[in-house]
């Protein structure tokens, strides 16, 4: 089984957010791939298998499986569209978030994904006890998304893990450079074994809803201001789509031997 290193949302290696894609003739044990998952320790592991109407699509963290996946979704396309249908300039995954569509424009991957309702909820003491700086707002999608009043507040938090993963927990019971951007943002996913998501294009599908409604601009650039960073292009679509665009790299391509 051949499995690619790919850092996407970067035209640079060793920058972005790395993700192994893995393509195969079946399906192995779904605790087989979640083995590997952990055994890659990256953010995702991406696996594909061909079907009848395009490519079926699966996304493991080391911890579980996953269903959405930004970065990972456009590693995978980058290696079909480059190593297995080289002639296309689009492909479609079926995932647990249905079907997405992934088109190549010269140096882009735009992913065609969907939005989510955002609710404001109150800001918390916890919250910034976890953030080691009080947030101005919190908005819950899929996921918390916390609003700061400075950029360098952003850039320069060093979270607590531990606190993190309580409001997690507690959310998920009750019911986040220099070059000219529209938002920058870090995420911090320690409930899916991640303590940090260098480049998260899922989590966009949130914070360009958020940003754009604030803004007032249907398409805005964010950067995501991790160690490794990464930049995205953001597109607010009709009936609740959103296009994400980024570049993506080859780092390394691997031979699994162990059997899965």
């Amino acid at each position: 089984m051949k499995q690619y290193i790919v850092d996407a949302f970067t035209n640079e290696p060793f920058s972005g957010n790395p993700a192994a894609v893995c393509v195969m003739d079946h399906w192995p044990p779904e605790k087989s791939m979640m083995k590997l998952a952990m055994e890659n320790n990256l953010s995702e592991t991406a696996f594909i298998v061909k079907e009848e109407k395009g490519y079926h699509l699966r996304w493991f963290t080391p911890g579980t499986e996953v269903e959405l996946c930004g970065h990972a979704t456009l590693a995978s396309a980058f290696v079909i569209l480059n190593y297995y249908e080289p002639q296309s300039d689009a492909v479609t995954f079926h995932t647990l978030s249905g079907k997405l569509t992934v088109r190549k424009d010269e140096n882009l991957y735009e992913m065609d994904f969907p939005t989510y309702e955002l609710c404001e909820i109150p800001v918390t003491d916890a919250m910034e006890r976890a953030f080691g700086v009080r947030p101005q707002k919190a908005v819950l999608g899929l996921d918390l998304i916390c609003v700061f009043e400075k950029e360098e507040q952003v850039r320069k938090m060093q979270p607590d893990q531990t606190l993190l993963k309580e409001i997690e927990g507690r959310i998920q019971n009750a019911t986040a450079a220099g070059i000219n951007v529209d938002c920058v943002s870090r995420s911090f996913c320690p409930k899916l074994s991640i303590a940090e998501d260098p480049v998260c294009g899922s989590a966009h599908c949130q914070i360009a809803a958020y940003w754009s409604r604030v803004l007032n601009k249907p398409a805005i650039k964010a950067y995501q201001a991790s160690r490794r960073g990464g930049y995205l292009y953001l597109e607010l679509l009709d009936k609740g789509r959103i296009k994400i665009s980024g570049e993506a790299v080859l780092v390394a391509v691997a031979d699994i031997k162990a059997k899965l």
